[in-house]
């Protein structure tokens, strides 16, 4: 059997990724939020999920970190990462004109395991940009 190739584990972090997503969005969405676009993608970026709470158009970043070694999942939301979902923010509002007219903020909700990895816990900060 060959080892796994570069490939491979791209493949496995995206699936991953995108796990950790589904689990942030179902949680959200018991604390009554409601899923406009995930993954939204333009050529500024990408918002990984945009929701409503109630009247509030929100933009919300999912970040994951096993170990915080180098930081918590929610420190690795930097001044460059920050910038570009606003930016990307800002391109969807003007694509999406029906959405012009709402309230919007930023959110950051960061996954992360409890101990062996059996539970997840949740650290959702709204209006994480300000």
């Amino acid at each position: 059997m060959k080892p796994p190739s570069s490939l491979d584990n791209i493949r496995n972090r995206r699936a991953f990724g995108k796990h950790q997503e589904d689990l942030a969005l179902d949680y959200l969405k018991a604390q009554g939020l409601k899923l406009l676009l995930a993954n939204y993608q333009c050529r500024l970026g990408e918002i990984d999920l945009v929701m409503f709470d109630k009247k509030t158009l929100v933009f919300i970043e999912v970040r994951y970190r096993r170990r915080d070694d180098y930081g918590s999942a929610l420190e690795s939301v930097t001044y460059f990462k920050r910038r570009k979902i606003i930016q990307c923010a800002r391109y969807l509002l003007l694509n999406r004109r029906d959405l012009g007219s709402f309230a919007c903020r930023f959110d950051v909700i960061a996954v992360s395991p409890r101990k062996g990895l059996a539970q997840i816990k949740f650290d959702w900060v709204r209006n994480a940009f300000s």
